[in-house]
């Protein structure tokens, strides 16, 4: 019995044997796992049998399970973002699989106005940057826009902490009129510059701007001047990654300015004072110049390096970034949290009980959550928050750095050193003379203290709802969104008490005593309160219809209707107008459509309305079109042109509106603003006139004709791809602005009008290339290496700005760019008296107390009328703005080393000196080095000398604008230098789990320029708080 029962077993195990595997040749379960190359497991990637329609997806532990029913299967395994794979089944019954980055397949999205387009769609010019290139050590994100993208033109006149956001222009500036910067978009919701510029770059996903008409047109009132999309990052699935950032800096000016000190400042006082007075007494005896020169008592013989006692050598700052992101398929999340302290290079006076030197406290709060509710239903939650706590003096910190050159260095010591009478005082004894009000920086700076809190946030709601079930690709999207900002400040300061020194002749030398000039207080004065908010809330709703049809044919659409409303407490103005809610609304669209994937066209429209304008002219409609040729997508191109990835031709034209044409104190143009209780306008009435009455004025007029300011623009495109290596992207462009909103200067007086005009008159043309090239190559080696170049160049010129016809050509400003300088042409010095007597006579001088003599600048006579007057004025040197801003810099690295560099500059730019700010010695002001080595003297008589003859008085003569103080603000900075080394495991078990880097970065190190006063990129604020050079070394771990 036993026996047969173990024939029998056997026998059925070899029979279900046998079916297993003829089964297995028609019908196979397989199994395995999909994960990244960290071994992140990937939820949702698709594994399909080749040939069929057979297909599953991965669970959330990246698991898959897929019955195959063909023999010599092939699984081809796909995820978005990652290189598709297949592998051939054989038999395999458990397929593992590692998914690897397609860095190709993710640069193909281009995030455009209020959707995502395929990279090869796009016809609009957009340009886009990395977003480590933006990762400087600077608290400030704007300051790394300059020669990082291409079309954008940039730069910073200020280094001052809180105060040092950069100018930017996307294509130059195309108007003259009140708004010329660009709308700025995070995650869809207008911010301001301020806000763009405290965005932590850890938490950006993608930075672009958005150039020409079909680009911009979608946003219709908003979009004139172009558009700066930021998306922040989103979690995504998968367990938490978390990744920290701390950097640690040092902050130091990129130049400083070299003034004299005290024993040669008062021998060229000295010669100043004779100069043009052979008999002017002199200020400084020899007793007290050589008093000084052999280190007397500081209080009788000061010697006081002011820029020394104001400023520490450096400024220390830190900054920590936070973010963990993640989650499974229902909710994935990205939060971040970071936290900076900056701190400026103020001293701080030891009696005081508060701090006076400029700290900034900074922390900012993102969550961004998404939701699926169900397969064709997600939501989506994002909010920051920035709480900013700032101390600082009650002076700006720019104007103590300008009141350096006001204070001269022999007058009298930042605090006294206390005699017998004074010893036992509990305040500083700020130094002054005689009577006093000459500037003393140091008590300016240290008495009293600014501080401020303010709250900036940002909370959004969207929900996205799937509707392939009505027709695929259709979906829906609405978004609800608000930003307010509040701020409360509060300044307090003493009064400081300011002291002369009166000297004694003993028999034992010079002895002194303190007077007191001004009876100060040695507490706190009443505090001076200010508060400021607004808030700015959006509504959108966004239709989107995506579709291809035959493999052939794609269709795409897009309609937005969107309604901004926005409520501001500025004072200041005409208050009934500037605090009333403003009003924007309107409905946008988009289509497209491309065949093959080679031609391409795209209609945009936007239309808008304004509460600014009357009903006739209150609503605009600002159409745009764009074609594209892909070329290297014929089948015929690659057969021909292996070497050439890539080659795509576009143009793009269209008109984009603008309502931001004057400030928010003018708005509603159709209403009229009359002041009916005017003293100045009243009259007297009765028998014996003692009745007055007031009368009314007109501030404004009504005018219903006022309307939007329309850009219309152009733009040529080309894209070229060279070797799946190098990228070249150009563009060139045109602009017409018309309709731009400004006074009318020139209406006479007779018209009895009792206020200016403003009417749309102003036209611009603009005009420009911007480019960009990338390289990229990897080595066997494992070294790799990239390099990156952008070029800026738009220029303008004025069309009509409502000027009359001049008589003389050179007065009128038609056909130059907004920003060009006017000013005198300068031919040299005035050699002799003999000279002057044979040159034409210079803003009256001969008749007035403007007198000029040998030494002094001499200007040609443009007009030929034998005199100089404003009527000589001609433009001189390029504009004000730079035409041309260009970066280039390459990154490489090996094993775990990398280094990168980045160098940075602007051309054709020039600025004037202002020569009434470093006039030497006018009111015993400061003197800068550079005067005292190049100046005209009797003993001197160079024509082309720096500083004209010398002068304790203001000369009205030589401080008018003209070529002798203009210059050239081209300069090539190196910009930012990085080296980095990431710790290998082989350091301990530790980092086998975590990724480390540490790297050292220099920022602003050096520059080339042919103007060497100052830093350049200050231009005309050369005096005032530069830019910093900044040594960082940082740490970035994730896990």
């Amino acid at each position: 019995m036993n026996l047969c029962y173990k024939y029998l077993k056997s026998f059925l195990t070899f029979l279900t044997l046998f079916l297993s595997l003829s089964v297995f040749s028609q019908a196979a379960i397989v199994k395995g796992t999909v994960v990244d190359e960290t071994g992140m497991p990937l939820l949702g990637a698709t594994i399909i049998v080749e040939g069929t329609t057979n297909g599953v997806t991965t669970d959330f532990d990246g698991n898959f399970l897929i019955n195959v029913k063909k023999d010599n299967a092939v699984l081809v395994f796909s995820y978005l973002g990652f290189e598709t794979q297949k592998i051939i089944l054989a038999d395999q019954t458990v397929v593992n699989v590692i998914m690897k980055e397609d860095l190709n397949s993710l640069e193909e999205v281009q995030v455009v106005a209020f959707s995502k387009q395929k990279k090869s769609s796009v016809i609009g010019s957009v340009s886009t940057i990395n977003t480590s290139d933006l990762k400087l050590p600077s608290t400030n994100l704007t300051s790394s826009f300059a020669g990082q993208i291409a079309g954008m033109i940039s730069y910073q006149r200020s280094g001052e902490p809180g105060q040092d956001n950069a100018e930017f222009f996307i294509r130059g500036v195309t108007t003259f009129g009140y708004k010329n910067d660009p709308l700025i978009l995070l995650d869809g919701l207008q911010i301001t510059t301020s806000d763009l510029a405290r965005i932590e770059p850890d938490n950006v996903a993608s930075f672009s701007i958005m150039k020409d008409a079909t680009a911009t047109s979608l946003y219709g009132a908003r979009g004139a001047n172009g558009v700066i999309l930021v998306t922040t990052k989103e979690g995504k699935v998968g367990k938490a990654k978390i990744s920290v950032r701390y950097e640690s800096s040092f902050s130091s000016p990129s130049k400083v300015n070299d003034f004299l000190g005290a024993v040669d400042y008062m021998k060229l006082y000295n010669k100043a004072l004779r100069a043009r007075d052979q008999s002017a007494p002199l200020l400084y005896s020899i007793q007290q110049i050589y008093g000084t020169e052999n280190g007397g008592d500081p209080n009788i013989y000061p010697d006081v390096d002011w820029f020394d006692e104001l400023f520490n050598d450096y400024a220390q700052n830190h900054r920590v970034n936070l973010n963990i992101s993640g989650g499974g398929d229902v909710a994935q999340y990205y939060l971040a949290l970071s936290h900076i302290n900056e701190s400026g290079l103020l001293k701080v006076e030891p009696l005081n009980n508060f701090n006076n030197n400029i700290n900034i406290k900074r922390s900012n709060l993102r969550a961004n959550v998404n939701v699926n509710l169900s397969k064709t239903t997600k939501i989506a939650t994002k909010y920051y928050s920035l709480f900013e706590r700032y101390n600082g003096p009650t002076t700006s910190a720019n104007d103590i750095f300008g009141m350096v050159v006001q204070a001269n260095p022999a007058n009298f010591p930042k605090v006294y050193s206390p005699d017998e009478n004074t010893m036992n005082f509990n305040h500083s004894l700020f130094g002054n003379k005689g009577n006093g009000g000459f500037p003393n920086p140091y008590a300016e700076m240290v008495k009293g203290y600014k501080d401020r809190f303010s709250n900036t946030t940002l909370a959004q709601f969207s929900v996205e709802q799937n509707l392939d079930a009505i027709t695929e690709g259709l979906r829906l999207r609405g978004m609800a969104s608000v930003r307010t900002f509040l701020s409360n400040e509060n300044q307090r300061s003493f009064t400081p008490f300011y002291y002369g020194l009166s000297e004694i002749q003993t028999d034992e030398g010079i002895d002194y005593s303190l007077y007191q000039i001004q009876e100060g207080t040695e507490y706190l004065n009443e505090p001076s309160v200010s508060n400021n908010g607004n808030s700015n809330f959006y509504y959108e709703l966004v239709a989107e219809y995506n579709r291809e049809f035959n493999e052939k044919h794609e269709f795409g659409g897009l309609l937005v209707a969107n309604f901004t409303e926005a409520l501001n407490t500025i004072g200041g103005g005409n208050t009934s107008f500037s605090t009333l809610p403003s009003r924007n609304m309107g409905v946008s669209g988009r289509f497209t459509y491309n065949y093959g994937k080679r031609y391409y066209t795209e209609f945009n429209f936007g239309y808008n309305g304004s509460e600014k304008f009357s009903e006739e002219n209150r609503f605009g409609f600002f159409p745009s079109f764009g074609l594209g040729y892909i070329v290297s997508n014929e089948t015929w191109f690659e057969e021909k042109f292996p070497a050439i990835n890539l080659l795509k031709l576009k143009y793009t034209y269209g008109l984009v509106g603008n309502d931001g044409i004057s400030a928010p104190s003018d708005r509603f143009f159709y209403l009229s603003d009359v002041n009916l209780n005017n003293g100045g306008t009243g009259y007297a009435w009765g028998a014996d006139y003692n009745n007055y009455y007031n009368g009314y004025f007109v501030n404004r007029y009504d005018n219903d004709n006022v309307t939007w300011e329309v850009a219309e623009k152009s733009n040529y495109g080309l894209e070229f791809g060279l070797f799946n290596k190098m990228t070249l992207l150009v563009d060139y462009f045109q602009e017409h602005r018309k309709n731009i909103y400004m006074q009318r200067d020139y209406i006479p007086e007779t018209m009895g009008l009792t206020t200016t005009i403003s009417s749309n008159v102003g036209e611009v043309k603009s005009s420009g290339v911007d480019l960009s090239i990338d390289y990229n190559h990897v080595f066997s080696s494992g070294l790799y290496i990239s390099g990156r170049g952008n070029f800026t160049y738009a220029t303008n010129e004025i069309l009509v700005n409502g000027e009359p016809e001049y008589q003389n050509q050179n007065l009128s400003r038609i056909g130059h760019p907004i920003n060009q300088q006017w000013g005198y042409i300068a031919e040299r010095l005035f050699i002799d008296q003999e000279d002057i007597n044979n040159s034409p006579e210079q803003f009256n001088g001969f008749s007035s107390n403007n007198a000029y003599m040998p030494g002094d600048i001499k200007y040609k006579d443009v007009n030929n009328d034998g005199a100089i007057n404003e009527l000589d004025m001609v433009p001189i040197g390029k504009p004000y703005v730079p035409e041309i801003v260009y970066g280039f810099g390459f990154s490489a690295g090996y094993k775990n080393f990398d280094f990168s560099m980045f160098m940075q500059g602007v051309a054709r730019t020039s600025f004037f000196i202002q020569p009434e700010n470093i006039s030497p010695f006018v009111n015993e002001r400061n003197a800068l080095s550079i005067i005292a080595n190049n100046y005209w003297s009797e003993n001197n008589p160079d024509p082309n000398a720096f500083w004209p003859r010398l002068s304790t008085n203001a000369v009205e003569n030589n401080e008018k604008p003209s070529t002798w103080w203009l210059r050239d603000g081209d300069f090539l900075r190196l910009k930012s230098v990085e080296f980095g080394y990431t710790i290998p495991e082989k350091f301990g078990n530790f980092f086998s789990d975590v990724s480390a880097r540490i790297y050292f970065t220099g920022l602003n190190l050096l520059y080339f320029s042919k103007f060497d006063l100052w830093d350049p990129e200050m231009a005309g604020n050369g005096l005032g708080y530069p830019p910093q050079r900044v040594f960082n070394v940082g740490l970035q771990v994730k896990f």
